[in-house]
């Protein structure tokens, strides 16, 4: 399996967390929506560096 597939799988895996555990998208904003910003820059970070690392 590709290690990018790995990031993305963990990145669904989180987001189902914290849609279903932490309630991030419920009708009122709040600091928890930071929680899914950081979590889809993990995410960019992640495939960035392994895309990097491939090519090497």
């Amino acid at each position: 399996m590709n290690k990018s597939t790995i990031v993305i799988i963990i990145y669904i895996i989180g987001l189902i967390f914290g849609a279903v555990v932490l309630d991030m998208w419920n009708a009122q904003t709040s600091p928890k929506a930071l929680i899914g910003i950081g979590w889809t820059t993990l995410l960019l970070i992640g495939l960035f560096l392994t895309e990097k690392n491939e090519k090497n």
